[in-house]
C-alpha cells in the first residue's frame, strides 16, 4: 500500500516565479516536476505516475491499429539532407558533432529514419500497409521555453507513420489514427475538438489537429456553436457579408487623388470619407527561392534567388502567413526599403498594384514579380489604392480589368463574428492547446529518400505515407489547465497519479487509523489506486495537500466512523457524500469501473 509518510511528495505553498499558466504552477507546487534548466523537466514520483498512465493507454490504442518500434534520438546529417530538413528546421534542430567531426541531430520526429527503414526493407505491395509507431524523447532547441511542460525543449511524443500502395490506402491509415485519437483523448478524460489544421514544416495536405480550449494555449481556434466546422487559425474561412462598392467616378477608369501624408489605410479612408473595406492593402514582401541541387554543393552559379511577391488584401483584413506560405511553398520577408523602390518607383505609403508587369504563372515567369490577391477582393469593384507615386492614390481599381493577378487566393485571417462557411452563424476564437496533429505527407519523403515498393503490376512506385503525433506532457498540461481553482487540480481518475486518497483525520485515534487502513488495503484489493495519507499531520494540512495534487476523490474517515460511514469528497465540484464503511468498494466500482 501507497502511504504518503514514506513517499516523496514536495508540495509547495507558493508557485515558482516564472510561472504564468495554472499547469506550471500546480505541477510545481504538486511536486510533479522540478525544472533542471530552461525548457528541460524532471517528473517526480506523482508526475511520473501520472506520465505512465498517459503513455499506457497510448500504447493500449495504437497497439490496435500498429506496431511499437524504438528508434534511436541521435541522427546522422545525411538523413535529415536526403530530406531536404536539415537546413529547413533552422536553429530548432540540435546539432553536434561525434569525435571523427561527423555531424548529427537530435530527433524532433522520425519521419527521416521511419523512412530509411521502409526504403530499405519494403520491398512489394503485399507488404502494405504497413503502421510503425514509437513513444520516445524528442528534442527541439527552443528560443523561448515557457509556461511549463507547454514549450520545452525536452518532451515525450507518440509518433506514427503509415506506408501505404495508394491514397485509397492512406484514407483508410488516415481514419485508424483518427479514431485511436478519439479513444486516447476520451480516455484520458480530455474535452477536446478536431479541428482543420495547417501542414506546416511537416508537409502534405489533408491535416487535422486535436485541441483543447485554454487560455493558456498558444494556438487560436475557429469554430462554429451551430455546426462541426471547427478549425485552426492558419487554416480556416468564413463567409464574409456583403460589402457594396464604390460608385465609378468620371470614366471609370483609375483616377488619381492627391492624398498628402497620408500613408496608413485608416487614414486615407477617412481623408476620402470611404470604409476600409474598400480600400486595398499592399504588402511588398520577398521571397527565397530553394536552392538547386548545385548549391548544396557549393556549384557556382546556383545560389537561392531572391523573388518579389506582392500580397493585395481588403483594407481591413490581415494577411494569414501560413496560408500564404502555402500558397507559394516558401518562406517571405518584407521587402526592404531600396527593393520597394526598385519595384514600385514609390516609396512605402503609397503602394499598388498598377503600372507593373506581373507574372502570368507562378513557376513559369520566374523573373516577373507575382501578384497574390486575396480572394475577398475577387469580384469587387472600383477598390482605392496606392498609385506608386508619393501622396497619391488611385480610386476607380478594378482586379482583372486595371490589373492582373498572377493568382486568387485566400489569404486572409478570419475574425470572430464573420458567417461560418458551413451554416453561415457567427464564428468565434479561442485559444487551445494542440495534443495531437495527424497530416497525410503524401509522397513527399519517400520521393526525397528514394523509397520505392512494386506495385501489383511489378511496377516500381513510391510509397504513399502519413505522419501522426501526440504530446504526452501535453495531455496532462491540458488536463490540468481543464480542471484546477485556486486549491489546485482534479485529474480524470485514468490519468492521475492515484484516484482516490485516504485521508483519516487522526492518526492518533486508533479506530480512525484502523478504519483507514482497512479501507484503503480493501479498495487496494479491488484494484484501484490508493493512497492513505498516514502521515501526522493536522486534517487542514491533509486535506489541502490532496486538494493540491490532482486526485479526483477523497475518503475522509472521521468521526462518523462511529455511525459506520465515511465522507467521499468529489475534488471537481467539492461535493460530499456519506457512504456506508462496509459499501465503500461497490461504491466506487459503480462510479470508476462501470462499462
Amino acid at each position: 500500500m501507497h502511504r504518503w509518510s514514506q513517499l516523496f511528495i514536495p508540495t509547495l505553498r507558493e508557485a515558482p516565479a516564472d510561472a504564468e499558466v495554472a499547469s506550471h504552477k500546480f505541477l510545481v507546487r504538486a511536486g510533479y516536476i522540478r525544472q533542471l534548466a530552461a525548457g528541460i523537466y524532471s517528473f517526480l514520483f506523482l508526475g511520473n505516475r501520472s506520465f505512465n498512465k498517459i503513455v499506457e493507454i497510448v500504447r493500449e490504442e495504437m497497439d490496435k491499429i500498429g506496431q511499437e518500434f524504438y528508434l534511436p534520438a541521435l541522427h546522422p546529417r545525411e538523413l535529415w539532407e536526403a530530406s531536404g530538413r536539415w537546413s529547413l528546421m533552422g536553429e530548432n534542430l540540435f546539432r553536434l558533432q561525434d569525435r571523427k567531426g561527423g555531424d548529427l541531430c537530435l530527433g524532433m520526429t522520425e519521419e527521416e529514419v521511419m523512412t530509411e527503414i521502409a526504403r530499405k526493407e519494403l520491398r512489394s505491395y503485399k507488404q502494405l500497409p504497413q503502421i510503425w509507431y514509437q513513444i520516445a524523447p524528442k528534442f527541439r532547441d527552443e528560443p523561448r521555453p515557457r509556461s511549463g511542460l507547454l514549450r520545452v525543449r525536452q518532451f515525450m511524443m507518440k509518433d506514427s507513420y503509415s506506408f501505404d500502395i495508394d491514397a485509397a490506402g492512406l484514407d483508410v491509415s488516415y481514419r485508424k489514427h483518427y479514431n485511436a485519437y478519439c479513444r486516447i483523448f476520451d480516455r484520458c478524460g480530455l474535452k477536446y475538438m478536431v479541428v482543420e489544421a495547417d501542414s506546416g514544416a511537416m508537409g502534405g495536405k489533408e491535416s487535422h489537429e486535436f485541441m483543447v480550449r485554454t487560455p493558456a494555449g498558444e494556438d487560436q481556434i475557429v469554430s462554429c456553436d451551430g455546426c462541426n466546422y471547427a478549425a485552426n487559425l492558419e487554416k480556416a474561412t468564413s463567409t464574409l457579408w456583403p460589402v457594396e462598392d464604390l460608385k465609378a467616378e468620371g470614366d471609370g477608369k483609375p483616377l488619381l487623388v492627391h492624398t498628402p501624408g497620408q500613408k496608413t489605410i485608416e487614414d486615407v479612408a477617412k481623408f476620402l470619407g470611404v470604409s476600409p473595406k474598400n480600400k486595398i492593402k499592399t504588402l511588398a514582401l520577398m521571397t527565397n527561392e530553394p536552392a538547386s541541387d548545385g548549391a548544396s554543393k557549393g556549384k557556382e552559379g546556383s545560389k537561392a534567388k531572391s523573388r518579389a511577391v506582392v500580397v493585395l488584401m481588403r483594407g481591413d483584413h490581415q494577411l494569414n502567413e501560413a496560408k500564404l506560405n502555402a500558397t507559394i511553398a516558401t518562406p517571405t520577408r518584407p521587402m526592404e526599403e531600396a527593393e520597394i523602390e526598385m519595384l514600385f518607383q514609390s516609396p512605402a505609403g503609397y503602394l499598388g498594384p498598377i503600372g507593373i508587369e506581373w507574372a502570368k504563372d507562378f513557376k513559369t515567369d520566374g523573373d516577373k514579380p507575382v501578384l497574390l490577391v486575396d480572394k475577398a477582393l475577387e469580384g469587387r469593384t472600383n477598390l482605392i489604392g496606392g498609385a506608386n507615386k508619393k501622396d497619391y492614390h488611385l480610386k476607380n481599381l478594378t482586379p482583372g480589368k486595371d490589373f492582373h493577378p498572377t493568382a486568387y487566393a485566400d489569404l486572409r485571417s478570419v475574425t470572430a463574428g464573420e458567417a461560418c462557411p458551413n451554416c453561415g452563424k457567427p464564428l468565434r476564437i479561442d485559444t487551445a492547446v494542440e495534443v495531437g496533429h495527424i497530416f497525410k505527407l503524401g509522397y513527399r519523403y519517400s520521393e526525397s529518400m528514394g523509397a520505392r515498393v512494386l506495385d501489383r503490376n511489378g511496377k516500381e512506385v513510391m510509397p504513399i505515407m502519413g505522419c501522426y503525433g501526440i504530446g504526452v506532457e501535453r495531455i496532462l498540461t491540458a488536463a490540468i489547465e481543464q480542471g484546477n481553482d485556486e486549491d489546485g487540480f482534479w485529474l480524470p481518475a485514468a490519468i492521475a497519479p492515484f484516484e482516490i486518497v485516504v485521508a483519516p483525520v487522526s492518526v492518533k485515534d486508533e479506530a480512525v487509523k484502523s478504519v483507514a487502513e482497512d479501507v484503503a488495503q480493501r479498495l487496494e484489493i479491488a484494484g484501484f489506486d490508493v493512497i492513505l495519507d498516514d502521515r501526522d499531520e493536522r486534517p487542514g494540512v491533509k486535506f489541502k495537500d490532496a486538494d493540491l495534487v490532482g486526485i479526483p476523490f477523497r475518503i475522509t474517515v472521521g468521526k462518523k466512523v462511529t455511525e459506520g460511514t465515511v465522507e467521499v469528497v468529489f475534488r471537481s465540484t467539492r461535493e460530499v457524500r456519506d457512504v456506508t464503511i462496509t459499501t465503500i468498494v461497490e461504491y466506487f466500482q459503480g462510479m470508476l469501473r462501470a462499462g
